[in-house]
């Protein structure tokens, strides 16, 4: 009896620790991920900002720091890492086109000709991911009855946000004016989206000027072009690099969360939303423009309409707003030169000819080097196999001969990535046969292949902020890829 007695004082004891663990998340969690939101500008701007969401965020919210310990091209292998928990190694996203040794070009990794767009062109889907998403991960734990759904300004980040299990996801499709999915979700475009295109609401938001909030003068930054003649855009090709694109999402989301009354019963619900700080004329993710400046203003009050729309519908103790920073542009070579840093500029095609030219040397007159992309060399493998030449071998000498141009640190055959830090940061499912790395102030230089092969920056930081009654704290530093943890999944 006294045993029984003892292990019943046990089970009431543990008890709050056992219902804390089932409700880990609230009735309606909200993740707001900005492209090219960066720390800098927050703390330079927040004491300036008028009440509103940043800075809510800012004097209210749990503050912490994302590093992302990958090398960052500016494409959404950030926005991988963040909602699958792993690195580019182990999800696969390590940029947002891939090198194919079939036809020697490039593709969009979320290509999926399995799927149809819905509103767009575009036949994408989240399948290449074949690691788990956070959004899995809840549904997987909650069931059909959590309701999962992602908004977004480009469909790379939206379909990386809604993951495998979502309800549904739409993003900006601005040669449309409309909102486009993936047919990869059975429901399809969700009806709130499709009454904001078809209504008139879309092409309302989408067509509005943008002109500075204040006198162009008391911007802190204006170019001398802002300074003579300030800014002004309507939407069009930029639309997605304006306050628009902003307001199209939170719109949209406040409608669905209306619509599909996410956040009104017992069962946690999770909506993931895309918004932006990048202008159509930035090269930094740091502010160097008015428009960047006002773009944080805008930012500031959007947030404070989301914030406080949720709060009045559901109450703040039923929802929690986590904002993180995405490095798009990272700190941009016209910064780092004001800094007085050297910027290089170096062309992989010429490299990639000239170790061709030089395995021509060693072994014939053959096509020896298919192409260069992401780090990476790429070996004509059908000529070294039927020659029935040692293809470790010559890894081997286009590794040495790589290494000696000015601006490589390092270059190593594929078999030895392992024991590089670049391992991290490339899949073994793209990666080529020689890879390398390259010293700090150097960039590749753009051309046909290598548009998107650019390094924005090597492991980049970015700020993060939940507000909430259930998490008072966060870590003042810590990896993106234990953003998952958060979430007790």
């Amino acid at each position: 009896m006294r045993t029984i007695k003892l292990y019943l004082s046990f089970l009431i004891a543990l008890l709050p620790l056992l219902q804390l663990r089932a409700y880990t998340l609230p009735r309606l969690t909200v993740v707001v991920v900005v492209d090219g939101l960066d720390e800098a500008n927050i703390q330079r701007l927040s004491p300036l900002l008028p009440p509103g969401g940043l800075r809510t965020l800012t004097e209210h919210a749990a503050e912490g720091t994302v590093c992302y310990d990958q090398l960052v091209y500016g494409g959404d292998e950030t926005t991988a890492t963040l909602m699958t928990g792993t690195l580019p190694a182990e999800h696969g996203y390590t940029m947002s086109r891939y090198y194919a040794r079939t036809d020697r070009r490039t593709h969009e990794l979320l290509e999926d000709r399995r799927v149809k767009g819905i509103g767009t062109q575009q036949a994408l889907s989240p399948a290449a991911i074949t690691t788990p998403f956070l959004t899995d991960l809840v549904r997987l734990r909650y069931g059909e009855y959590a309701q999962v759904y992602a908004i977004g300004i480009h469909a790379e980040t939206t379909l990386l946000m809604a993951g495998h299990a979502a309800n549904g996801c739409c993003w900006i499709e601005d040669s449309q004016r409309g909102w486009a999915t993936s047919s990869y979700y059975p429901k399809g475009l969700p009806a709130a989206a499709d009454e904001h295109t078809t209504g008139g609401r879309f092409r309302e938001l989408a067509t509005r000027d943008w002109r500075p909030m204040l006198p162009i003068d008391l911007y802190s930054m204006p170019t001398p072009q802002e300074q003579k003649k300030s800014f002004s855009y309507s939407g069009g090709h930029v639309l997605r690099r304006t306050p628009n694109a902003n307001d199209l999402v939170i719109d949209l989301a406040l409608r669905l969360q209306q619509d599909q009354r996410l956040g009104e019963d017992k069962v946690p619900d999770l909506l993931l939303l895309e918004l932006t700080t990048v202008t159509p004329n930035a090269t930094s993710d740091r502010i160097q423009t008015a428009e960047q400046e006002d773009m944080y203003l805008r930012l500031n009050q959007q947030l404070d309409t989301l914030l406080h729309s949720l709060q009045t519908r559901l109450g703040g103790s039923n929802i929690d707003l986590l904002v993180m920073g995405r490095p798009v542009y990272g700190i941009g070579e016209a910064v780092m030169r004001k800094a007085g840093l050297e910027v290089l500029a170096f062309d992989c095609d010429r490299m990639a000819a000239l170790t061709n030219t030089y395995l021509m040397a060693l072994y014939g007159s053959e096509r020896w080097v298919d192409g260069v992309y992401g780090q990476s060399l790429y070996l004509n493998r059908s000529v070294i196999s039927q020659k029935h030449l040692s293809l470790q071998e010559i890894q081997r000498r286009a590794a040495d001969f790589i290494s000696e141009f000015e601006g490589i640190r390092s270059a190593f055959p594929q078999s030895e990535l392992l024991y590089s830090d670049l391992r991290r940061s490339l899949s073994k499912r793209h990666q080529g046969d020689v890879c390398f790395e390259m010293e700090r102030q150097w960039v590749v230089k753009e051309n046909d292949l290598t548009t998107l092969d650019y390094v924005v920056e090597n492991k980049p930081r970015s700020p993060i902020y939940i507000l909430s009654a259930h998490h008072q704290h966060l870590p003042a530093t810590m990896q993106a890829e234990q953003f998952v943890e958060l979430f007790g999944l």
